[in-house]
């Protein structure tokens, strides 16, 4: 009966141990993940930074009526679903109006889009490209006070 009663109590030692190291690991191995996301969110900031540079490069030769006066970018540095690297930011201290997004793919030393807000996107439009009568119906389907905004912005009124 002693001899029972030992190999019981050594048994549930054993049980005991076991499962202490197996919490012990699972613990070691979640803390680990997390710390892996943080360093992939601190990469992908690093990266952002250098190319900083880059999506101002491209901005201003998309900028082919010399509209930008300031690029601004915001702080949130993001990794969509499927591992880009996204940057946005603003124009011109209009955020609401003239905002963009960059996407960037780790290590490509590259921007590999851009998007930009409606307004944005049509200050950058060339008109030699079309036909008169679409940048005419284009500036027609504006009000009076947008057209003559749009019009300072491309530099063809003062």
């Amino acid at each position: 009966m002693r001899n029972i009663m030992k190999l019981t109590i050594i048994i549930v030692a054993v049980i005991i141990s076991v499962t202490a190291f197996i919490v012990e690991y699972m613990n070691k191995s979640l803390s680990d993940e997390v710390v892996e996301e943080k360093s992939d969110q601190e990469r992908a900031e690093e990266y952002a930074k250098k190319m900083k540079p880059r999506i101002e490069e491209d901005l201003r030769e998309s900028d082919i009526h010399g509209f930008i006066k300031k690029i601004t970018f915001k702080n949130q540095v993001t990794i969509n679903p499927m591992g880009h690297i996204m940057i946005r930011g603003y124009i011109n201290d209009d955020p609401e109006r003239f905002g963009f997004e960059a996407l960037l793919r780790y290590e490509s030393d590259k921007v590999d889009s851009m998007s930009y807000d409606p307004d944005l996107s049509d200050l950058f439009e060339n008109w030699d490209d079309f036909d008169p009568q679409v940048k005419e119906d284009f500036l027609n389907s504006l009000s009076e006070k947008e057209r003559e905004q749009y019009l300072k912005d491309i530099g063809e009124k003062k």
